[in-house]
């Protein structure tokens, strides 16, 4: 599915199929992947 969603994205440059790339992209990460993600986000920079 992100296959098809990047390839008319990239054809068209439509700002809405890229945000769909990227709700299925985030709703495709499992529940582990998904807190380790949050504890990167929350880490400051150093």
């Amino acid at each position: 599915m992100l296959d098809l969603t990047w390839k008319i994205f990239s054809e068209t440059g439509d700002l809405g199929i890229y945000l769909l790339m990227k709700e299925i992209e985030r709703d495709s990460i499992g529940p582990e992947d998904e807190s380790e993600e949050l504890a990167e986000i929350q880490t400051p920079f150093s």
